[in-house]
């Protein structure tokens, strides 16, 4: 008997003209996969390393809780708990503190026991804040001290899936896999502050809250489901020396944390302050930048990989000097004009610069750090985007309170010009010191 054959109703599809399996139930099944994998190839291509997939899907799933609380929560604490902007800085800059810490040490930790534990940890403690934020009610004490923690349980866990990806692939293709997870992120993102625009308009800020909470306890089910315990290219042992100290000694890598800090001042300004400025300074409504901000993770999503190829023979020192300062100087122009078509030409430059400077430095992490202290490496640049959410909103608001929109955004054209510089001779100067030694992902870092 022929397998194929085996089933009845593959004999009465081929009877009707049709493959195996779309008769009956198989017809709808066909008509549903059939363009989710168009989509699929649309977004990501067709060369996606396998072992990545199930990477993508959970941080699609992650990044979809996040951005439906994170892209909300500062407007929240002033509008609905009636914080002042400065203690709602101060509270930012407990929870970078707070993240600092917890970054490194899921890095270091995660070298050691595992990437997966730390990861699901992580989702735990997400899950737990955007609880305690329902839980807080108007009490704008409860609300902010939930807020502080928000740094512990998003940094314990990143760590260790940046260094998961480079554990799942080759050097050759890191910087295109950074890339593919950052577009299933963004992909995310994308639907995210819609949903909690959606969930304000026909709730309240309850409403955006329990559904957080569910999308994110739904992430923690497929990671715990379908997270691989270890890459194929992870280290065969943990390591036995000290992270902390060759970190130290590490200079060039060093100078690249100072370029990552104030790199990601710049970005994390974009989703904190940018909203509150446009909100309080620009009379746009709350629920107007959940549609405008998805611009942003729409662009990154359908161009993010197709930029990555193009600029692969870009050396990653000019990579950095582009993308950062596209970053940061288009935010001047809302000192000249603040309509819609300008706002969105900022977003638009603004996310052109981020496609260029994420994956480049992620890679350029992931190949300064020897193998063992992977994990700790990505801790070390997480503790920068740590710091970013707590000084960005913290710097920000105070400069936004005390000298105006127009310093803010004067200040954030600054920092990006430091970034790139920083950045790029950091990059310069660990290949003219490292000749003998493996070079990141991609030959032009």
């Amino acid at each position: 008997m022929v397998c194929g054959d085996a089933h009845p109703g593959h004999r009465q599809d081929r009877r009707r003209g049709l493959p195996p399996n779309e008769g009956r139930g198989g017809v709808w099944q066909s008509a549903v996969v059939r363009p989710l994998a168009a989509l699929y190839r649309v977004i990501f291509g067709s060369d996606t390393d396998p072992a990545l997939r199930p990477i993508l899907g959970i941080n699609f799933a992650g990044s979809l809780a996040g951005s439906i609380v994170w892209s909300f929560v500062g407007i929240w604490a002033i509008k609905k708990l009636g914080a002042d902007q400065s203690v709602l800085g101060l509270a930012y800059l407990v929870s970078a503190l707070i993240g600092v810490g917890s970054g490194y040490l899921g890095g270091h930790l995660s070298d050691h026991l595992g990437r997966r534990p730390l990861i699901l940890a992580g989702w735990v403690g997400q899950t737990a804040v955007v609880l305690g934020f329902l839980a807080a009610g108007g009490s704008a004490t409860a609300g902010l001290l939930v807020l502080c923690f928000g740094g512990l349980f998003f940094q314990i866990g990143n760590a260790a899936g940046q260094a998961l990806v480079a554990d799942l692939v080759p050097d050759e293709r890191h910087e295109s896999a950074y890339a593919a997870v950052r577009v299933a992120s963004n992909l995310g993102i994308t639907f995210g502050p819609p949903i909690g625009g959606l969930l304000l308009l026909l709730g309240s800020w309850n409403a955006l809250f329990l559904g957080a909470a569910a999308f994110s306890a739904v992430g923690f089910m497929l990671a715990a489901l379908f997270l691989p315990a270890r890459g194929a290219y992870a280290p065969e042992e943990p390591p036995s020396r000290g992270s902390f100290a060759v970190i130290a000694r590490d200079r060039p890598f060093l100078l690249f944390l100072v370029s990552a800090a104030f790199a990601w001042l710049v970005y994390v300004a974009f989703e904190t302050v940018l909203p509150i400025s446009l909100v309080e300074s620009h009379d746009y409504s709350s629920s107007t930048w959940g549609f405008l901000v998805i611009l942003n993770p729409f662009l990154v999503t359908f161009f993010q990989l197709r930029l990555t190829e193009r600029v692969a023979g870009v050396p990653a020192p000019v990579k950095l000097a582009a993308g950062l300062p596209l970053m940061g100087l288009p935010f001047l122009l809302l000192s000249v004009n603040d309509a819609l078509p300008v706002v969105l030409l900022i977003l638009f430059l603004f996310v052109v610069g981020e496609m260029l400077w994420v994956p480049t430095s992620q890679t350029a992490v992931a190949g300064l750090a020897p193998p063992d202290l992977r994990g700790a490496y990505m801790g070390a640049f997480g503790a920068m985007a740590a710091i970013g959410f707590a000084l960005a909103p913290f710097i920000g608001l105070q400069v936004h309170k005390t000298f105006g929109d127009s310093a803010v955004w004067m200040l954030q054209a600054t920092l990006s010009l430091v970034a790139a510089a920083t950045g790029a001779a950091a990059i310069r100067i660990a290949l003219g010191r490292r000749p003998d030694e493996r070079e990141p992902a991609s030959a032009t870092v």
